[in-house]
């Protein structure tokens, strides 16, 4: 009777046999496929980053955050911080070139010409920003100092999709603007190849305007192009191509850097003090009366009659007191 039942049983101890069998076949397709797809997929990350670093340093893919996807919020940010500290070290090593270019802005504005900052997309914002925060701070003329961006003032808030790309709009907007051979611009744009800033680049040249590069590509075409060039070497971003991370700190850090040293050049500033700027808000009219009081040894309520007297004029209201106190 046993050996009736075993006998009966074999049939199904050969069909889990053979599904075992058929098991062990998948697997090993299964890792075949995978092997498969990884050398794919490989081979195509090689060819994007191959790619990438032919297009410069901007584009190529930091090693040492591969994996960031994985990473917890802590190191994330400890990461982005760890970056930044690189583009800070970048632009120290193109100080000398900033000196350049501080001479060159400095004689423009005071021979009664204009210094344009022209770019696109974070390198047009980080522009326009700088030049508009220049009258206010330091009493410059309006239009003294402008910016030029791709897809004009509503590519501020949001992208203007391909406005980069035109060559000539640049070109065709300084035109607008009577751009002459006493004027400078500064050309920025982080991976040195914005066709929008190349066409500004090409339009100065045309009338002989003074010709500055802000790039993070020392090798590329915007560099090459301009009388100087400030190149701060910032290296592959931590998401690869988000040059409004590193590349846009090290512009903002430059163009903060010319503006001020340029304004101090141009006698806009008493000692650290902005003696020139203009109290159009409650508290920059508080700012204003404390330089009053400062630099001419009165108190709040004779700072703030001088400050009215002279119309609002930081630097007249001095002169004001000095004249009343017989200096």
């Amino acid at each position: 009777m046993l050996g009736e039942a075993r006998q009966n049983l074999r049939p199904f101890e050969a069909f889990e046999g053979s599904l075992r069998d058929a098991e062990g076949h998948l697997h090993i397709l299964v890792a075949e496929a995978r092997r498969s797809l990884s050398f794919r997929w490989w081979h195509s990350l090689t060819e994007m980053e191959n790619e990438m670093r032919a297009t410069g340093p901007t584009e190529a893919v930091l090693e040492t955050t591969r994996d960031l996807d994985q990473r917890g919020v802590a190191e994330i940010l400890s990461a982005i911080h760890g970056e930044d500290h690189s583009a800070w070290l970048a632009v120290g090593k193109v100080l000398p070139q900033l000196a350049e270019a501080v001479d060159v802005l400095t004689c423009t504005l005071a021979g009664g010409g204009r210094w344009f900052n022209a770019g696109a997309g974070t390198s047009g914002r980080m522009g326009t920003l700088d030049a508009a925060e220049v009258p206010p701070t330091f009493g410059m003329r309006e239009g003294c100092v402008q910016a030029v961006i791709a897809g004009g003032p509503r590519a501020l808030t949001r992208a203007v999709e391909g406005a980069e790309d035109d060559a000539q709009a640049g070109a065709f907007e300084l035109r607008e603007r009577g751009l002459a051979a006493g004027d400078a611009l500064l050309a920025l744009s982080a991976s040195g190849t914005t066709p929008f800033t190349l066409g500004c680049l090409e339009a100065a040249h045309e009338v002989g305007a003074r010709t500055i590069a802000l790039t993070c590509d020392p090798n590329s075409p915007l560099a090459e192009a301009a009388e100087i060039s400030i190149a701060p070497l910032v290296g592959p971003e931590v998401i690869a191509g988000s040059t409004r991370m590193k590349g846009g700190l090290a512009q903002k850090m430059v163009l903060h850097l010319l503006s001020t040293t340029v304004m101090v050049r141009l006698g806009c500033v008493s000692g650290n003090l902005m003696t020139h700027l203009r109290p159009a808000s409650a508290k920059l009219r508080d700012r204003a009366e404390r330089i009053v009081q400062m630099l001419s040894n009165v108190d709040a309520a004779q700072a703030a009659r001088l400050l009215d007297a002279a119309d609002g004029d930081t630097e007249g209201a001095v002169a004001l007191a000095r004249r009343q106190a017989g200096q």
